[in-house]
C-alpha cells in the first residue's frame, strides 16, 4: 500500500477533468456477491458538500444508457441498531447523507427496450465513444 506522501505527489500530477466512467468497468448483468473492489463511487457528508462533488462528475451519467445503466442510491445517515446497541455516527455532519454510484451493464431485454424506445440514444453514443479511446 502506498504511503501518504506518496499517495498526494501522484494525486498532484494527475490531469485535470479526467473522465472516471471512461475507466468504469460494468458490473455484470445480475452479479450476486460482494461489490467491494469494483469500480463505484462512494460520497458521504452534508447534502452540499455531495452536490458539489456530484457537479465534478458530471461525465458519469453517460453510463445511464442504452448499455449500461448507473446503480445510484442516496439517503440520509441514520443511527443503527446492531446487536440491540444503538450505534451513532457522532462525526457525520449536520443532516449527513451517503451516495452510491456503481455502472451495471444491462440485460438483454432491458437494451433491447431501451433502444425501441429510442431512450438515452446521445448517452450511449458518448459513452461508446469514451470506451473506444
Amino acid at each position: 500500500m502506498a504511503k501518504k506522501i506518496e499517495s498526494m505527489r501522484h494525486w498532484q500530477t494527475l490531469e485535470e477533468g479526467l473522465n472516471p466512467l471512461k475507466h468504469m468497468t460494468p458490473i455484470p448483468y445480475k452479479a450476486e456477491g460482494s461489490r467491494y473492489g469494483a469500480c463505484g463511487i462512494r460520497i458521504d457528508g452534508n447534502p452540499q458538500f455531495i452536490d458539489a462533488v456530484l457537479s465534478n462528475l458530471k461525465h458519469v451519467l453517460d453510463g445511464e444508457n442504452q448499455v449500461t445503466r448507473l446503480e445510484l442510491a442516496r439517503s440520509t445517515v441514520k443511527p443503527t441498531n446492531i446487536n440491540g446497541t444503538e450505534k451513532n455516527f457522532r462525526n457525520s455532519d449536520t443532516g449527513a447523507e451517503v451516495c452510491y454510484i456503481r455502472l451495471h451493464m444491462r440485460g438483454h431485454e432491458g437494451s433491447m427496450m431501451q433502444a425501441l424506445m429510442g431512450h438515452h440514444k446521445d448517452a450511449t453514443k458518448r459513452y461508446a465513444k469514451q470506451i473506444r479511446q
